[in-house]
């Protein structure tokens, strides 16, 4: 076993160093080799150390250098290093986080974790919360504590009748709602096309003026941080209203979010902490391993309930047990990488984490204008929008930046306008990888015939 850790130990270390120096993308060669891994299973045990480096000589070579620098692409962060090295503590203690007795230390560090995350984020001490697998994930437990809410104030209990027969259920969402809300409120019953949506301005915001008369059964899906723009609903004015009107609203704030951490941002938030239910990822912003959700919910009967079960064995005493506030009954314990980050970084860390990354989206807007190429809409946090010209020579920029290796981006429509999307959520990204990676967009633009 020691021979063993101490190789993937080695092996690990030196895939992170090179990192800075390797393609972003596998090459045409590295993405071949995964040809060796398809072969029938073995009939007899193969060496540990074996197995170990077929996963080393044939897997790293095509992984994606999410991991580094200049993975721009999505909204993905890379991996602290004391995250890393706790994710290896974690997997070597191999606990079910389900449980407090089946993970007394899991049980405790998501505690503190939580409450850390409650103060820093911005949002009320008592809310109850759990750690999940992605911003879906989130999504979909607050809309389930919220479906469970809104309907025992009717007198209906869902988690035993279900939704035949029940009171129906008003959705109102931006029309730049993510995907992940959209699956998520297909997943709790409620529906992607019955929802009503509301109209944007020019940086994916909702207008106010046509937020539709909310009622006491109804969920506002408000966003913190638009994909594309970085842009926010206007989330206290919407709240003020759902209040009135006895609605419950849920945010959206798989990255964005984390604004509130940040004094320079946290204005972008106000509000936040009168809505009733939150997603963010800590994967994203907070540059932890994947995969690592976070949901938040102001009323922890209405998310117990939704996620409770029962079962004699599974009876515990203890304040909190970690699955009644989760999908899942048996888990790893992320959330003991969320609380070596916070731990590592403390609030000033984090704040400054936040702040340079946004920076750096705006060194990327400034010399991609500079140059003449436009920049579609404002840099509010840490995403950029660029059009290299027609739709046809962004799409080939696009193309060239993904084969040449320098950096990844994606592409985008914006308005009818196609884009390269450019994200900064990396600790490890500087103003040198910003100002390779600019050089490389140029020299490909130029070099574009379209």
């Amino acid at each position: 076993m020691n021979d063993l850790l101490q190789q993937a130990a080695a092996r690990a270390q030196r895939y992170l160093a090179e990192l800075d120096t390797r393609s972003v993308r596998p090459t045409s060669a590295a993405l071949n080799g995964l040809t060796r891994f398809e072969r029938s299973m073995p009939e007899q045990p193969v060496a540990a150390a074996e197995v170990l480096a077929e996963l080393d000589d044939f897997g790293s070579p095509a992984t994606m250098a999410t991991a580094g620098p200049r993975f721009f692409g999505f909204v993905m962060g890379g991996s602290l290093p004391v995250t890393v090295a706790a994710s290896w503590l974690a997997a070597a203690w191999d606990q079910n986080a389900g449980l407090v007795v089946s993970s007394p230390v899991g049980a405790i560090l998501e505690k503190v974790a939580l409450g850390w995350l409650l103060e820093v984020l911005r949002l009320p001490r008592d809310c109850a919360g759990g750690f999940v697998t992605s911003a879906t994930a989130a999504n979909f437990t607050a809309l389930a504590a919220a479906r469970h809410a809104l309907l025992a104030r009717e007198g209906w209990d869902v988690e035993a009748q279900g939704l035949f027969g029940a009171p129906p259920i008003d959705v109102v969402v931006s029309e730049e709602v993510h995907a992940s809300a959209e699956k998520a409120l297909a997943m709790v019953g409620l529906g992607r096309a019955r929802v009503r949506r509301v109209p944007c301005d020019a940086n994916g915001q909702m207008l106010l003026e046509h937020l539709p008369a909310l009622t006491r059964r109804c969920i506002v899906c408000v966003q913190a941080g638009n994909v594309n723009t970085g842009g926010f609903d206007p989330i206290a004015a919407i709240c003020e209203r759902a209040r009135a009107a006895g609605a419950w609203v849920h945010v959206d704030g798989a990255f964005g979010l984390w604004a509130s951490a940040a004094p320079a941002y946290a204005h972008l938030t106000r509000g936040v902490e009168l809505a009733d239910s939150w997603a963010a990822d800590a994967h994203k912003w907070l540059n932890v391993p994947y995969d690592s959700g976070l949901v938040f919910v102001r009323d922890s009967r209405a998310i117990r309930a939704a996620m409770s079960a029962t079962g004699a064995y599974l009876s515990q005493a203890e304040d909190r047990v970690p699955y009644q506030y989760t999908p899942d009954f048996s888990r790893r314990a992320r959330g003991i990488e969320v609380w070596a980050a916070l731990r590592q970084l403390g609030r000033g860390g984090l704040a400054q984490l936040i702040e340079r990354t946004c920076r750096l989206a705006q060194r990327f807007a400034s010399e991609l204008a500079r140059h003449g190429y436009a920049i579609l809409c404002d840099v509010q946090l840490n995403q950029v929008l660029v059009s290299f010209g027609s739709a046809q020579k962004t799409r080939a920029v696009i193309d060239g930046i993904q084969a040449d290796g320098t950096c990844w981006c994606g592409g985008t429509t914006w308005h009818g306008q196609t884009a390269m999307r450019i994200s900064v959520s990396c600790w490890a990204t500087t103003e040198s990888d910003v100002d390779k990676s600019v050089a490389a967009m140029l020299r490909i633009a130029q070099a574009a015939s379209c």
